[in-house]
């Protein structure tokens, strides 16, 4: 998609300084082809370079965050084709470049790939009606978009092996108990809360924000001492900003801070 074009598998708003991707594919249960992750990337990374923006949300129906993959044009694919195209790291990636925090705001089903970009956003807010899954093994595959690899890391090995391995879902409760997601929320207030952390999260610094966001990635794919020093680095270069002194000084003189984002 050009960035000229007309999205027609997403729907793209914005709520104050959130920035809003609302997957709409109803009839496929937001199953997840080429095109729509094209849009995707092109409406997180127009987000992402907008100053007026300082966080983004993505979400899908209430039926279905999405249903997975779309098996209907993988079935045609074959090996020359997905690896010669890289499929998946081609523009499903795209995510993994953003450097604002991007939530996933999850209702129905999350299901293989669904699942798998609602864990490649910085956390998840779950309704109550949320199922989590990664049911390839059911098909002759394995999860190809980062499952076996993010989904141990958040809820440990016997989880996720039994996950992959049976193909069962995990509903909300479980999730937020084995720490797939933040917080589970009733399906009528999922967007409230949602959007609510999004505009809390941009009330601050944007440069602190965006430093959190890589720190804490870095603890997520790094060793400890590589992440505590990648840490204090960043926590240092922070002293150097405008955002730094206008916020402890707001403390100190007990009112609101207003940050400049510089």
């Amino acid at each position: 998609m050009s960035e000229t074009s007309t999205p027609e598998l997403i729907q793209v708003s914005t709520q104050g300084r959130v920035g809003i991707v609302t997957l709409n594919r109803p009839k496929q249960l937001n199953a997840l082809n080429d095109q729509l992750m094209d849009e995707l990337g092109a409406a997180l990374k127009a987000f992402d370079a907008d100053d007026n923006i300082g966080c983004i949300v993505i979400t899908g129906s209430e039926k279905a965050f999405a249903a997975g993959a779309d098996i209907s044009a993988m079935a045609k694919y074959n090996f020359h084709e997905v690896y010669k195209g890289d499929y998946i790291t081609r523009n499903w990636e795209t995510i993994r470049s953003i450097r604002k925090p991007v939530i996933a705001a999850v209702a129905g089903f999350a299901l293989g790939g669904g699942c798998e970009l609602a864990m490649m956003c910085d956390f998840i807010i779950a309704a109550d009606n949320a199922k989590f899954g990664q049911p390839e093994i059911k098909i002759g595959i394995i999860p190809g978009a980062g499952g076996t690899q993010r989904l141990p890391r958040a809820v440990g090995k016997a989880k996720a092996m039994d996950m992959v391995l049976t193909g069962r879902m995990m509903d909300a409760t479980e999730a937020e108990r084995a720490g797939l997601v933040s917080r589970v929320v009733p399906l009528n207030q999922l967007m409230d809360e949602t959007q609510g952390a999004a505009l809390m999260i941009c009330e601050y610094s944007l440069l602190s924000v965006m430093a959190a966001k890589e720190s804490v990635n870095r603890a997520f794919e790094g060793s400890l001492s590589d992440g505590v020093m990648f840490e204090r680095r960043l926590f240092h270069a922070l002293f150097a900003t405008a955002d730094q002194k206008e916020g402890m000084d707001a403390f100190l003189n007990k009112r609101k801070a207003s940050f400049s984002h510089s």
